[in-house]
C-alpha cells in the first residue's frame, strides 16, 4: 500500500494530532516500507512524501510516545507497542496477499512496452486498490491479451507464422492476413487468437491453458451475473497471468 493511499483511508487525518500521524507513519513503515525501526528520518520522510509540515521538535514527540509506552526505544530507534500496532492492523492492516499483488502490478510498468498496456496496468492496479475485483479481472486480461498481440506483432516471424496457421486452424478465416494491431480486434474473437498462437507453437501448452482458462473467468466476471468474485480469484488472474504471460513473452 502506498502511503498517499494510507492516509487517503483515515478519516480527519489532515486536522489529527502530530503524535496520531506519527504513530501512523511508524506502523506504515513497518508494515509497508518493512522496516524493523523507525527514527525521525523515517517519519520526516512521510511528512516530506505527502508535502505536508513536519511538526517542530519532531524528535521530541517520538521521545514523548517511548515515554508514554507508545513506541519502545531500542538500537537508537524505535518501534511501535505491540497494541498500538495491533490497533493499527485492525484498522488499516491487508493480507500479506493484498500487499504482494500490489507490489506484482506497482512493478510492472518498466516492463510492458506499449501505452495501451500501461493503460490497462494503471486501470487493473485502481481497480485492485478500491477492491473493485470483477473490473481487476477484465483489466488484467486486457492488459495480457494486448500483451500478446504485441508480441506477436513485434517479429515478423512470429507473425509470419501466426498468418500461415489461422487458415489451418480456423479455415473460415483463410482470406484474414494481419498487418497491424486493428486486425486482431477487428477479425478475430479473443479465443481464436489464442488458438491459433497455440497451433502456430508461439505459445507452450502452460501459457495456452493458462490463457483460456482465465478468458473463461473473465467472460463469467464480465457479463450480468450473480457469480461473487472475490480478492482471491482476483489474485489468482493477476499472479497467472503476470508471471505466466506477461513476463514470459517478451
Amino acid at each position: 500500500m502506498e502511503l498517499r493511499d494510507l492516509v487517503d483511508q483515515v478519516p480527519g487525518f489532515d486536522a489529527a494530532a502530530p503524535k496520531e500521524k506519527i504513530k501512523l507513519f511508524a506502523w506504515w513503515v513497518h508494515t509497508h516500507g518493512g522496516k524493523e525501526f523507525f527514527g525521525p528520518a523515517e517519519i520526516r520522510w512521510c511528512y516530506d512524501t505527502l508535502h505536508i509540515d513536519e511538526p517542530a521538535a519532531l524528535a521530541t514527540y517520538i521521545s514523548r510516545l517511548a515515554d508514554a509506552k507508545e513506541v519502545i526505544a531500542e538500537k537508537g530507534k524505535y518501534k511501535l507497542a505491540r497494541s498500538v500496532r495491533s490497533d493499527l492492523d485492525k484498522k488499516y492492516g491487508v493480507h500479506h496477499s493484498v500487499v504482494a499483488v500490489s507490489k506484482i502490478l506497482t512493478d510492472l510498468p518498466s516492463k510492458v512496452p506499449t501505452v495501451e498496456e500501461r493503460a490497462f496496468l494503471q486501470e487493473a492496479l485502481k481497480c485492485y486498490r478500491i477492491e473493485a475485483y470483477r473490473s481487476c479481472i477484465v483489466m488484467v486480461w486486457n492488459l495480457a491479451y494486448a500483451h500478446l498481440l504485441d508480441w506477436i506483432l513485434n517479429d515478423a516471424k512470429r507473425l509470419e507464422d501466426f498468418n500461415a496457421t489461422t487458415p489451418k486452424r480456423y479455415p473460415s478465416l483463410k482470406n484474414i492476413q494481419v498487418t497491424k494491431y486493428d486486425d486482431f480486434r477487428d477479425e478475430f474473437q479473443e479465443r481464436q487468437v489464442v488458438d491459433i498462437a497455440s497451433s502456430a507453437g508461439l505459445i507452450n501448452d502452460d501459457i495456452y491453458k493458462i490463457m483460456k482458462a482465465k478468458l473463461d473467468r473473465r467472460n463469467i466476471v464480465a457479463h450480468p451475473s450473480t457469480v461473487v468474485v472475490t480478492q482471491s480469484q482476483a489474485d489468482d488472474m493477476v499472479t497467472d497471468l503476470i508471471n505466466n504471460v506477461v513476463l514470459a513473452l517478451t
